[in-house]
């Protein structure tokens, strides 16, 4: 784990060298890596910022190496389905995804971390993951299962519900919601909701049913997803939240050692600057979604400092205690993220 940090580490320092080699410093065959991720497609300038930060990604690395690496991004899990694309990294089956960490959490449960309520409440504190102790003990047990985060994305998570909003834990119950991971359900069933299973793909469909009341999911779903239109009742992310979701953009850990190390040096430096981008379009979604919803005829509702913390008092007492015995790598994990609090 040691030597794949510092080689990164190392990647990152000499990242502003890398305009000064020429094309005999990347391999002779171009490298097309396949981006996988499930949100709408659009462009480069347009549409959901994910796929958006896919395509500048690809486009960035390719200008660097002057065509030695290229990379196609397949929008919508149109390449393969959503939960796939995790194992399919480890298995070097799949060269990149852009997919919240914690859809891992059946396969790698320490990932669950990336969404558990209550253990991030601001993009300041989740961006700090990344140089923290949390972050390098989560890098290593990725590495150990086949993959590398290249850049570190937070968003805030929001409500969208077809009924009435649900701002304390008290709103949840009675109600079908969707968490959006383990942790999240653990504690909506806690506040007497029924949990409902599915990635944010989906959303739309099962709450159009019935099958679905609520949903939590980032303020970008909320918009790109359209929800609006099946669920006028919206909670924000924006200023307080008890919900952040780790979404990080991963290649495959044997794709990534496979290449030459001017290539790795330039995937890793693209990949931390688009996390600037990436938090800057975050934080504006959690502003324009209400826009959007009142705009349908919805109503939306901010978040205090109160009802953050009921639902963090809860998330303490059911997730966080489930989530560290499972082993001691959660455990120190949890403990660890804790420190960042």
């Amino acid at each position: 784990m040691d030597i794949t940090r510092r080689r990164i580490l190392l990647g990152l320092a000499a990242a502003p060298t890398v305009a000064l080699f020429g094309r005999h410093a990347f391999a002779a065959d171009p490298v097309n890596l396949k981006i996988s991720h499930q949100f709408p497609g659009g462009t480069i300038n347009e549409g959901d910022f994910r796929d958006r930060l896919c395509r500048r990604f690809a486009a960035e690395i390719e200008k660097r190496t002057a065509g030695a690496l290229k990379g196609t991004v397949y929008a919508g899990s149109s390449l393969m389905k959503t939960n796939a694309q995790f194992s399919a990294l480890r298995k070097s089956a799949l060269d990149m995804s852009l997919v919240p960490l914690s859809y891992a959490g059946g396969e790698v449960p320490e990932t669950n971390i990336g969404l558990m309520p209550g253990v991030v409440t601001s993009y300041e504190q989740g961006m700090s993951w990344k140089n923290a102790e949390v972050g390098k003990a989560l890098s290593d047990v990725l590495a150990d299962k086949g993959v590398l985060i290249v850049s570190w994305i937070w968003q805030a998570g929001g409500v969208a519900s077809r009924t009435k909003p649900i701002i304390d834990p008290e709103d949840a119950k009675g109600l079908k919601v969707r968490g959006g991971s383990r942790e999240m359900d653990m504690v909506l069933k806690a506040a007497g909701a029924a949990v409902l299973t599915l990635p944010s793909n989906e959303i739309y469909a099962a709450m159009q049913t019935g099958a679905l009341d609520a949903a939590m999911t980032s303020s970008t779903s909320l918009i790109s997803f359209r929800l609006e239109e099946v669920a006028k009742q919206l909670t924000t992310g924006r200023g307080k939240t008890y919900w952040f979701m780790l979404e990080p953009l991963m290649i495959s850990r044997a794709v990534f050692e496979r290449l030459p190390k001017a290539q790795q040096d330039v995937i890793m430096a693209v990949g931390a600057e688009m996390e600037k981008f990436a938090l800057e379009q975050a934080k504006a979604d959690d502003q324009a979604v209400a826009a959007v919803y009142q705009k349908a005829g919805g109503k939306a509702y901010d978040m205090s400092d109160a009802s953050v913390k009921k639902w963090q008092a809860i998330a303490r007492d059911t997730a966080w205690k489930d989530f560290a015995a499972k082993s001691e790598s959660c455990a120190r994990i949890l403990k660890l993220a804790e420190k960042t609090l």
